[in-house]
């Protein structure tokens, strides 16, 4: 493992790519050799820790699922830095960026877009929504009703959207963070099991636990949001590349597999009325893959596994109502699973 990233399971303005940019063939990739890819994932680390003042773990777990082509969902109390980070990590990524706002009033439309009539032109002209970006921010996304939640859910499963009958495809890369406030429930509309299954991690940014240090880079920075002055270290055809190589290099033994299997024993808990889906077991293997590779590895190790096995499979699991109501938390069905769970050796 690499040491210098400081990352162990166990434990002015650049260019971006244009919203308009079309989806990048295969053949327009450059394969990256192992070497290449764990001193990209490294740079992009450090790079993001140099403004972002919080746990770097997480960070490591956010780029991890974007490198495995997934999606985030960042549940954590106001102020704690979801959208600055978000932002922070398409800069350093060199990829497009849009922000959306989730409001109570906000359509299906405001985000897909729409078909409008040119008079002048005498044909419906598309007008495409902000979802057509490499990295999406779904500010809030508890606030907006369930079926604008649903229009979200074509996109990141599929990577397009169906506009008036007209199917498109999104822009490649593709990733969507979401972020929501655990405390607010006035306004809000719980996301549905469709929506949550749909993220390959739900995490928390917590406090940070030296906040003079970032009071006193808040001076040097001279605002509140440094992340221009971030340096680009990727584009979107690298970030293709090395997921490209995870599914090709990263090597994951049966015994692994077969550890990462034994999750859906969860769905037979007695506490339990809907267990981790077989898309949320995926999510665990491709996770681990990519916890593997910022690690500095080509091979997945049973603490990969468990290292991620909570953020990736706790959010998928509905307790029956009668636990509901004495608030058991799904972290802790996943973690007893991660200690009783023969480990292969």
């Amino acid at each position: 493992m690499n040491e210098d990233n400081g990352f162990s399971p166990t434990a002015t303005t650049t260019p971006m790519l244009d919203v308009t940019t079309p989806s990048l063939s295969s053949t327009s990739i450059q394969a990256l050799s192992l070497d290449e890819a764990i001193n990209y994932t490294d740079r992009t680390l450090d790079e993001i820790a140099k403004y972002y003042v919080g746990n770097k773990d997480t960070l490591a777990k956010i780029l991890a699922s974007i490198f495995a082509g997934g999606h985030v969902l960042l549940e954590d109390h106001p102020g704690i830095g979801k959208t600055f980070v978000a932002k922070l990590i398409s800069r350093v990524l060199g990829i497009s960026y849009r922000r959306i706002q989730f409001t109570p009033d906000l359509l299906p439309s405001d985000i897909a877009g729409t078909k409008i009539w040119r008079a002048s032109k005498g044909e419906f002209e598309l007008m495409k929504g902000p979802i057509f970006a490499s990295l999406i921010l779904g500010d809030e996304i508890n606030r907006a009703p369930p079926k604008t939640q649903a229009a979200l859910l074509e996109a990141m499963e599929e990577g397009q959207v169906t506009i008036e009958g007209d199917t498109l495809k999104l822009p490649t890369p593709f990733t969507v963070i979401a972020t929501q406030n655990p405390i607010e429930f006035e306004g809000t509309y719980p996301l549905p099991e469709a929506q949550l299954d749909r993220f390959m991690v739900r995490l928390s940014l917590s406090y940070p636990k030296n906040e003079i240090e970032l009071l006193k880079r808040r001076l040097n920075w001279q605002s509140d949001d440094p992340s221009p002055k971030a340096e680009q270290i990727l584009d979107g055809r690298t970030l293709l590349s090395i997921r490209m190589l995870l599914e090709s290099t990263v090597k994951v033994s049966d015994e692994i597999l077969g550890y990462i299997g034994q999750f859906a024993q969860i769905r037979s808990d007695a506490r339990v009325m809907a267990g981790p889906s077989p898309r949320g077991l995926l999510s665990l293997l491709r996770m681990s893959r990519g916890i593997a590779l910022i690690s500095g590895r080509d091979f997945v190790v049973p603490d990969d596994v468990k290292y991620i096995a909570g953020d990736s499979l706790a959010h998928r699991i509905v307790p029956k109502p009668e636990f509901a109501l004495e608030e058991l938390n799904t972290q802790s069905i996943v973690n007893e699973y991660i200690a009783k769970i023969p480990v292969p050796k």
